[in-house]
């Protein structure tokens, strides 16, 4: 009886140390989502990816994105080590915005969410009669 008992405590123990494993897994993925799936953060990132660095290509790059909105999705990239700002020689009208080794890690994520959305997402016909 004793070692059956044995063998349930270790099985119990094993479980929660799973389910504790599990939830540390999952607090990690909801904050990565919520991280870089925040509206407009993915097409930031796929600008900057693409070459654009300063204020205006990545705003000119994500149409419908606000001057107010970019500013806080840059920010909060920064503040969270994906981006780094960088002034210029000539001072504040010369920011660009590039990836740390954090963020740039995140180049084949966005390129795997780019590719499953082309197979998966369907987009609405734009076409017009005329």
């Amino acid at each position: 009886m004793s070692e059956l008992s044995g063998a349930s405590a270790a099985s119990v123990s094993s479980a929660t140390a799973e389910a504790a494993e599990v939830r540390r897994v999952c607090e990690r993925f909801h904050a990565a989502i919520e991280l870089i799936g925040g509206r407009w953060t993915g097409a930031i990132l796929r600008a900057v990816f693409t070459g654009s660095h300063r204020f205006a290509h990545i705003r000119a790059a994500v149409p419908g994105l606000s001057d107010t909105m970019l500013a806080q999705r840059l920010r909060t990239l920064e503040e969270h080590g994906l981006l780094e700002r960088r002034v210029g020689p000539s001072g504040p009208n010369q920011v660009e915005y590039r990836f740390t080794a954090k963020g740039e890690e995140l180049e084949p994520v966005i390129d795997a969410v780019i590719a499953w959305s082309h197979r998966w997402i369907q987009l609405p016909d734009r076409t017009t009669d005329t």
